[in-house]
């Protein structure tokens, strides 16, 4: 009888890990640089949303000569997502797959003649 036990209790325990490993996904991750390179304080607004009409952020910062701005926003497991970012005459803008990247790396430094936007997915699903 204790063999059964056990192998019932040990059947149960696997089940409910592989229900953990098939549960929804983790929510993808956007981490996000804005870098000023020109002599001349930036106004920025970042606003981060998904394909399905969500705003997962809406956030203004200003951003001194020679220094950068991290931004950090969770967004949701799937579809496209995207990062507008603003200033008061440039934009730069980024859009990632969060279905398949779990973690996108993006990049955007602004200066008095050009806006340079770069981003790559750190951590593929």
């Amino acid at each position: 009888m204790e063999r059964r036990s056990l192998l019932a209790a040990s059947a149960g325990a696997l089940a409910g890990a592989a229900a953990g490993c098939l549960g929804d996904p983790e929510p993808s991750r956007l981490d996000l640089t804005v870098r000023n390179d020109g002599d001349a304080p930036v106004d920025v607004d970042v606003v981060v949303a998904g394909d399905d009409g969500s705003t997962y952020a809406e956030q203004s910062d200003r951003v001194e000569p020679g220094v950068a701005r991290a931004f950090e926003v969770t967004v949701g497991a799937a579809g496209r997502h995207e990062a507008a970012v603003t200033g008061t005459d440039w934009e730069g803008g980024l859009a990632w797959d969060a279905g398949t990247c779990a973690l996108y790396d993006g990049r955007v430094a602004v200066d008095a003649e050009a806006v340079e936007v770069a981003g790559e997915c750190a951590e593929p699903r």
